[in-house]
């Protein structure tokens, strides 16, 4: 990348904690293109998929990375100019974790572990001393974001209603004198702060921080803002500013949007990066990175929002013309901007705002062909839209070089969907029609939607494969391989009443509420299969 780089640390952060965890040589080649790019950072976010002494438990059966693997991708990192740091976490998200008999009394509740309990403290040492021996970083990121419930549960039996404020300091000091004991310079998320202050709220504008927070919080400890959101700088030089209240080592967290569904959200991504990177050059934040979570499965490749970290490199560099950053992805990448935005197309409709961060295409996908729990969000031409990306997407792909599977993945995805996205609406309206030939007609959509599913299925593996451990695709197998038999089950029984097996589909006797719109997203995988209990 040419040109001064504007901030002291570019870095780029990839969830390995979400069932995906990128292969060892598959990371190698991710820094290599980092490092082209002018990156200078590399965190591996692995919440229990790390290696621990002593800790058996500690991302079993989760692919969790060995010691000498952290170490052969350390030396790596550091031979391409790239620094490598660990970002875990101490406090909550420990979901996989906690699930395990060993750990089950070492919980406050939810994924939160128990704050002021040795055996906490212990195996946080534990952990950070077996990253000791793999990292040459003295930088080291501990999380403790989003512990809603902190305080709220064991902790409350135990200690009776302490501040919860002053809980978060005290494990906070705890955590940090084992990271200065293992001479790691840690950062951490600022939001607790803020969502202890301000009734639960993050973003708030308006927020005051008591001047004795400020006190207790160790003078080494960086403060991560992090914020995906907002489209508007002033938003963003207005949460610097609160920040400030509090320490005056800020580091900035954006994101490249890969984590609500099979695709990117790579103009989302761009728009709220440019405001984002723009507030901190203005307002001295020096220290900066670009997330990459995975959340409900990590069913999108890291590589289809090249164009989001692409354009976050450039806007680093002082570049900031569109069509100066088109030139370089194509002189980088070696392929054409415009058709990797492409692949946002399967989630965006059109008259939707920018602002908009929705998931149709999952939805539409796991979507129930006779509950129809998202129907209220179809159109008539869905299909034919659907269709259409296919087509482009597929042609897309021969272009796209290396990264061609993940464009057939995409393009097969819309292949389903082509049929997928109207089928629950239409069998209702055949259904109720009573027309045996309309009935027949439908039957044979259904085999053809369980046979593009197949194949849909088939180059999702491959780009699974291709990029991560074989871990956590066993999650992959359950939804679409259930979703593959649901479909089925819907076909023979559709297939039953017509030979007059069975008098009715007691399904498609219910009328379908309207639940969401085409502009809300369907939130998360467990959401959109099924109204019953999984």
């Amino acid at each position: 990348m040419i040109g001064e780089c504007k901030f002291n640390t570019l870095g780029l952060m990839l969830d390995c904690s979400r069932n995906a965890v990128m292969t060892v040589n598959e990371l190698k080649r991710f820094i290599e293109l980092l490092s082209k790019l002018g990156y200078n950072q590399f965190m591996l976010y692995t919440e229990d998929t790390y290696e621990v002494d002593g800790e058996e438990f500690f991302g079993y059966l989760r692919g969790r990375y060995t010691q000498k693997e952290l170490k052969e991708l350390d030396d790596f990192a550091y031979e391409h100019g790239v620094e490598l740091v660990p970002c875990i976490q101490t406090l909550a998200h420990f979901t996989a974790l906690v699930r395990w008999p060993k750990y089950a009394d070492m919980k406050d509740m939810d994924d939160i572990l128990l704050v002021g309990d040795d055996r906490t403290y212990q195996l946080i040492e534990r952990m950070i001393s077996s990253l000791r021996k793999c990292f040459r970083t003295d930088k080291i990121h501990i999380g403790m974001d989003e512990a809603h419930n902190l305080g709220k549960g064991r902790y409350r039996e135990i200690h009776g209603e302490v501040d919860r404020t002053e809980i978060l300091l005290y494990h906070l000091n705890r955590v940090c004198e084992i990271t200065q004991k293992y001479n790691f310079k840690p950062s951490m998320c600022s939001d607790m702060f803020y969502r202890l202050a301000c009734g639960g709220e993050y973003y708030s504008l308006s927020s005051e921080f008591d001047s004795s927070i400020k006190e207790k919080i160790p003078e080494n400890l960086s403060l991560v803002y992090w914020d995906y959101y907002h489209l508007d700088k002033s938003f963003y030089d207005g949460m610097i500013k609160g920040h400030k209240q509090l320490t005056d080592n800020i580091i900035f967290a954006g994101g490249a949007w890969k984590w609500t569904s099979f695709v990117p959200n790579n103009s989302f991504s761009i728009a709220a990066n440019r405001a984002a990177l723009a507030s901190c050059i203005e307002n001295g934040v020096k220290d900066v990175f670009i997330t990459l979570w995975g959340d409900d499965g990590a069913e999108c490749s890291a590589y289809a929002v090249l164009p989001a970290i692409v354009s976050a490199a450039c806007l680093a560099h002082g570049i900031a013309e569109e069509d100066e950053i088109k030139r370089r992805f194509k002189e980088i990448i070696g392929c054409d901007y415009d058709d990797f935005m492409l692949l946002d197309s399967p989630d965006k409709y059109e008259g939707v705002k920018l602002d908009c961060i929705i998931n149709p295409c999952k939805y539409h996908l796991y979507n129930d062909c006779f509950l129809g729990i998202y129907d209220s969000a179809v159109e008539p031409g869905d299909g034919e839209i659907y269709a259409g990306l296919a087509k482009k997407i597929s042609e897309a792909a021969l272009r796209a070089n290396g990264y061609s599977y993940i464009f057939d993945t995409i393009s097969r995805l819309c292949s389903v969907l082509e049929l997928k996205a109207e089928i629950g609406i239409k069998t209702r309206r055949v259904y109720k029609s009573k027309d045996k030939n309309a009935l027949v007609d439908l039957i044979k959509d259904y085999e053809q939607m369980i046979e593009r599913a197949k194949e849909f299925y088939r180059a999702f593996r491959k780009q699974w494969y291709a990029e991560n451990k074989a871990n956590g695709f066993e999650v992959q197998d359950i939804r679409l391989g259930g979703l593959i038999m649901r479909m089925q089950d819907c076909h023979d029984r559709l297939v039953d009443y017509l030979d007059g097996k069975i008098d009715s589909i007691p399904e498609l006797e219910e009328e379908i509420l309207p639940l969401i719109t085409r502009k809300d997203s369907g939130g998360a995988w467990a959401n959109m299969v099924t109204p019953n209990v999984l």
